[in-house]
């Protein structure tokens, strides 16, 4: 994950280079699922931000306390058909998230060999205290409805990655691309934070395979269990 001290105010969706279109992927008009994965994905999003409110104001109003900027950042992420979008999140790092990360790589060159082989570090100095608390109950994630509102993101689906990541997908980044990346999915209910890098490539590709509604109704309910008992989380 990146430094996350860019602030939006809503998501955008652009395209990324013409490097997505000479990869191997699918060219689907519509995303997996079609209308009903998306008519479900309002109705639990609608739901979920009236329940959920009051605290997202509470978190939000923390944020702002403890750290005097925008409680919410977006970070460029690949969608369905390769287009781009901020993926938003409550903001859980420094400002200086940067400078931070290279003094740590600098005094822990291991670090930066667990950097660039998971793309995410089990101890990242970047992340304030409020923020591994968010992390950990997955509260720093709840702005992504309104990436699943905006039609940019799903509640389940593969995990939004960035552009860096396409060539590690290799061709099996043609199942990534056919769908709307999720707020959940098959990696967050085997392991999140401890699933290696290949092992997350193969569960996106599966869930693009082998979609169904059970099996979305079957990863919400997971995930619930998962995050209660914060399993993996980091």
């Amino acid at each position: 994950m990146g430094p996350d001290h860019t602030a939006v105010s809503a998501p955008h969706t652009s395209f990324v280079p013409a490097l997505l279109d000479s990869t191997v992927g699918s060219n689907a008009e519509f995303p997996t699922g079609g209308d009903f994965k998306r008519l479900m994905d309002i109705l639990i999003a609608v739901s979920a931000l009236l329940i959920l409110t009051p605290l997202l104001i509470m978190v939000a109003a923390f944020i702002r306390l403890s750290t005097g900027d925008s409680p919410i950042f977006g970070h460029e992420r690949i969608g369905f058909r390769g287009r781009s979008f901020r993926c938003l999140k409550f903001k859980t790092m420094v400002s200086n998230g940067d400078e931070v990360l290279a003094r740590h790589f600098a005094e822990f060159p291991e670090a930066r060999a667990e950097w660039e082989a998971e793309r995410k570090l089990r101890h990242d100095p970047r992340v304030t205290p409020l923020g591994r608390v968010l992390r950990s109950s997955s509260l720093d994630e709840l702005p992504q409805l309104i990436n699943v509102l905006a039609g940019s993101m799903s509640i389940v689906g593969p995990r939004p990655i960035v552009a860096a990541e396409i060539e590690r997908y290799g061709e099996v980044f043609g199942s990534y691309r056919s769908c709307r990346p999720g707020i959940t999915g098959l990696w967050q209910v085997s392991g999140r934070s401890n699933c290696a890098y290949e092992q997350r490539v193969a569960l996106d590709h599966a869930y693009a395979r082998e979609w169904s509604v059970m099996r979305d109704c079957w990863i919400i309910c997971k995930t619930v269990v998962v995050v209660v008992r914060r399993e993996g989380s980091c």
